[in-house]
């Protein structure tokens, strides 16, 4: 299919941001075909659930990621995928360092999007550890942030069999 477009969303230990950036993108992008999504971290623990407080947030919002584990960011994982996003600009550059040749399709997260007051391309904190407000908070940025991402992959999507315009 060569107009699928495969989001991969990055963070540390893939138990906290990155799941809820995929679960809430994941919901944003319901009933379209072109879109996966999935994610992954730069440190991860194979098969970790994600944070409670995420599973219960995403739940509060509809959203379920079913047999969801945590993954480490690989080769693979990378190749398979035609736009990463990382939540700050560590990740990005940790990214960059260890794959170089998919530096192309890396972003930040909040690359498009200003936030709460925050300039474009800062970055989602991290709110292990920081109660429920924080993981709100996170969500709250992922509200302004994911439809920035879906109008930029929109707008600047190329399908494999277009000859431009």
């Amino acid at each position: 299919m060569p107009d699928l477009k495969h989001v991969l969303f990055v963070c540390t230990g893939n138990t906290c941001r990155s799941p809820l950036a995929e679960g809430l993108f994941r919901k944003a992008v319901e009933g379209r075909d072109d879109f996966e999504v999935s994610s992954a971290g730069i440190a991860a623990s194979k098969g970790t659930p994600c944070n409670p407080e995420t599973a219960t947030l995403l739940k509060k919002r509809g959203v379920t990621l079913a047999g969801f584990g945590s993954r480490q960011v690989s080769e693979t994982i990378l190749s398979k995928a035609t736009h990463v996003f990382a939540m700050t600009l560590g990740h990005l550059q940790t990214l960059e360092a260890r794959f170089p040749k998919h530096s192309d399709k890396f972003y930040l997260v909040c690359e498009f999007a200003e936030t709460a007051g925050s300039r474009i391309g800062t970055d989602v904190p991290d709110p292990i550890g920081m109660g429920r407000r924080a993981y709100e908070e996170v969500a709250e940025t992922f509200d302004v942030a994911i439809p920035t991402i879906i109008a930029y992959i929109d707008q600047t999507w190329k399908s494999g069999d277009a000859s431009g315009d």
